[in-house]
């Protein structure tokens, strides 16, 4: 009977003392989100993107679109409202808020990496390797490929997002295939100087050496009509002297027009 006893008394006191624990805990968790937001700290993960996005841009837009934080209880601070507010602005990529024990709010951002910019008579935008447009940026210090022209794209000054239709969508997907292709070879690294779109939507390219234009038509089999351009450099080209040929036109299956000065 006495080691029963001495187990209940044991028992007892250690109920009481997981009951304290337990109420000291949510006391304390509870004092700590009702303690203040006291500061921001900024995080731009990734450094690849040189000057898209600064930490000023990021605290411009809390600011503009969210409010006051500073101040507020940790509690009350909508983090998932912040995260939407940075992710609506048109260079990040994605966002992540929360608040740390001693009160400062942090915001980790990662943020989009141009592929392309597309130059228009009306200013231009960018494209993602997803196929996401944002608009240009006069600062932005990366060098990116440049496709000039008849955009056959459409789209307010500033607008953001996937393109509108599905034909956009599509020749948009067929210019980023033929973007990673040329980046991806060493050669048309090296021999792509630009790509023009004309009125009729037709990619005309134009090398870094020679006077050619090779018309490539529209962004589909590429790698065959890349194909037909590199048998051209083989064999034709070095028949004739130099800027023998004023154009190329290798839209057509198993066929290469040139066309004479």
């Amino acid at each position: 009977m006495k080691n029963i006893y001495r187990i209940a008394i044991a028992l007892g006191i250690t109920a009481l003392v997981v009951l304290l624990l337990v109420f000291v805990g949510k006391r304390s968790s509870t004092d700590r989100l009702q303690t203040a937001c006291t500061a921001l700290e900024i995080n731009i993960l990734d450094s690849t993107s040189r000057g898209f996005v600064s930490k000023e841009d990021v605290k411009r837009y809390i600011d503009e679109g969210y409010g006051v934080y500073i101040g507020q209880r940790m509690d009350s601070v909508n983090l998932k409202k912040i995260e939407s507010v940075i992710e609506g602005r048109s260079a990040v990529g994605t966002t992540q808020a929360y608040i740390t024990l001693d009160g400062v709010l942090h915001i980790d951002v990662t943020q989009r990496e141009p592929m392309v910019l597309f130059k228009t008579k009306d200013g231009g935008f960018y494209a993602d390797q997803n196929g996401y447009l944002f608009p240009m940026k006069d600062d932005y210090s990366k060098e990116v490929p440049v496709i000039e022209g008849d955009i056959p794209i459409s789209g307010d000054d500033g607008f953001k997002g996937e393109p509108k239709t599905e034909k956009e969508k599509q020749w948009l997907a067929g210019i980023l295939d033929i973007l990673r292709f040329i980046n991806n070879d060493k050669f048309w690294n090296e021999t792509v100087a630009k790509i023009h779109v004309d009125k009729e939507g037709n990619l005309v390219m134009t090398p870094r050496e020679g006077k050619e234009k090779f018309l490539i038509g529209k962004p589909d089999g590429y790698k065959e009509k890349f194909a037909s351009i590199e048998t051209y450099y083989r064999y034709i080209e070095p028949s004739k002297e130099k800027g023998y040929y004023a154009s190329v036109d290798v839209r057509y299956d198993g066929q290469i027009i040139c066309r004479e000065k």
